[in-house]
């Protein structure tokens, strides 16, 4: 943006360079004349993991609703096409996946349904990075961001320190104590904190006389494994399987899921609660526990494969909710999106898209009515608050029947919405319909009110059309690719032939 002789030249200033933060840089780019994203690491040059990311290892799906606002706030798009070229996995839901769900396993349709994109989150991180940093005029500087200036009317900037040695993580917020040297601050016409799980916002609120934000916590005491192995030679078409862990049992989840990656990998992740569900770190473990699971099918497909890294474990997954749009005052200048906002357990895939749609947002009202216009950062707050409502439901609403979980307890509309929830998916089992509407909503097309429209709920009232199958929907070359990697262990009867509905 060239600004004009009478033109004051605006700058935003985004705290964080991970996804949400680099997705608000490319909203600000085109409404601002400067985009100056703070981040305490070193951040990789290419698709490399990096330490304030520890979740960043474990799997991670792209839903279609976070793909295609990443599309719409990246200056000519193409992450879609650069995650594929990079050797990411586009999977439709309706026919490339195995799903075994608390109410039995989905089958595998004719029609596709919604596509989700498979790779490591390095890649994607690094992919829409390259892109915002190539097509916008967006700089990236290595510091800590430890206070906001201003008042509760406006933020007028943040008040940064050098980022250290790097050795702590965690994004680019900091408590002013750690690494040393000395303050400074860095005027902004627009703030966007971006600095995910470990933000310090509600203190930095407080310091601006804004005290009367409220957060919540619901905790299972997730804990995750992840293992990357070789894709076995003829196996590179093997369809993305899952395991779900089913809360309904009075029993620690667990659950695991196989997708493929670039590079011809396989990420084996595993996943379980406080109370006895938690995987081990140790490979043997590892395998046991997978073959352990509700279908031993992920665990016969990894014991076949050539193990390429050790068992990655982390324990950051708890549901974390700061309620920032319901303060009585929020200040002009200032916006909060991503993990900042909110954060979930990953087992439901939903974080990333979350954060995608609230940059969308706040681009969208940038287009509206400018940088400058009146209210705009209340209201990208509230409307950010909206796909954090629907994220939240759903993984709260599972977290809250694990027995150890902990900040919150099945409440009555718990008890009805799950009662709905688990006929919606039984329905799904035998329904293309009601696997449909399921897909739409967790793939974040739709919001939640897909689920209640007159088909849908005939749907959930008819229940599955077909009868529940015995075993994964597998085709006859897919059988035979697991058969082949094979190992001695538990073993289930033949799974039946696929049956595309």
């Amino acid at each position: 943006m060239s600004p004009s002789p009478s033109h004051r030249p605006r700058r935003a200033v985004v705290v964080g360079a991970g996804l949400a933060g680099m997705l608000a840089a490319a909203a600000l780019s085109s409404a601002v004349d400067d985009v100056v994203v703070l981040d305490r690491d070193d951040l990789p040059d290419g698709p490399e993991h990096r330490k304030g990311l520890p979740q960043g290892r474990h799997a991670h799906l792209l839903m279609a609703g976070g793909l295609a606002a990443m599309e719409e706030l990246v200056p000519g798009g193409g992450v879609r096409e650069r995650l594929l070229a990079a050797g990411a996995r586009e999977i439709p839901l309706g026919s490339g996946m195995l799903a075994l769900t608390s109410e039995g396993w989905f089958r595998r349709w004719r029609h596709d349904g919604p596509r989700v994109l498979s790779c490591t989150r390095a890649l994607l991180d690094w992919t829409v990075r390259d892109l915002v940093l190539t097509r916008t005029g967006t700089e990236i500087r290595r510091a800590r961001a430890v206070g906001l200036t201003g008042d509760a009317r406006r933020v007028r900037g943040v008040r940064i320190a050098p980022a250290g040695d790097g050795t702590a993580g965690g994004g680019a917020a900091g408590d002013g104590t750690a690494g040393g040297g000395e303050e400074t601050e860095l005027a902004a016409d627009l703030v966007v904190d971006a600095s995910g799980r470990g933000s310090r916002v509600v203190t930095w609120l407080a310091e601006t006389g804004i005290t009367d934000v409220r957060t919540r916590s619901v905790d299972c005491g997730l804990v995750n494994a992840t293992r990357v192995y070789r894709t076995p030679a003829g196996a590179e078409q093997f369809p993305l399987t899952v395991v779900q862990a089913d809360p309904y049992r009075s029993a620690p989840g667990r659950s695991g899921m196989l997708l493929p990656i670039e590079r011809d990998r396989w990420m084996v992740s595993l996943a379980g609660t406080r109370g006895g569900g938690e995987p081990p770190a140790d490979p043997d473990g590892f395998l046991a526990y997978a073959f352990a699971l509700a279908s031993p099918v992920v665990g016969r497909l990894a014991a076949g494969a050539e193990p390429l890294t050790g068992v990655h474990l982390s324990r950051s997954t708890s549901n974390e909710r700061r309620y920032l749009e319901r303060t009585a005052r929020w200040p002009e200048g200032f916006v909060v999106l991503g993990d900042a906002l909110a954060t979930f357990n990953p087992a439901y895939g939903q974080g990333m898209s979350v954060a995608a749609l609230g940059a969308r947002l706040l681009a969208r009202e940038l287009r509206h009515g400018g940088p400058d216009a009146p209210g705009l950062s209340r209201r990208v707050q509230r409307g950010a608050a909206r796909s954090v409502d629907a994220a939240w439901a759903a993984a709260v609403g599972q977290d809250v029947w694990y027995p150890q979980t902990r900040g919150a307890r099945p409440t009555p509309v718990d008890r009805l919405t799950t009662a709905y929830s688990r006929r919606l998916t039984r329905s799904a089992t035998g329904s293309y319909r009601a696997a449909a509407a399921l897909w739409d909503v967790t793939s974040m097309r739709t919001g939640p009110e897909r689920l209640f429209r007159p088909t849908t709920l005939l749907d959930v009232a008819c229940g599955p059309l077909l009868p529940p199958l015995s075993g994964p929907p597998l085709t006859p070359s897919e059988r035979k690719i697991l058969d082949t990697l094979d190992h001695p262990g538990p073993r289930t009867p033949s799974a039946p032939p696929v049956r595309r509905g």
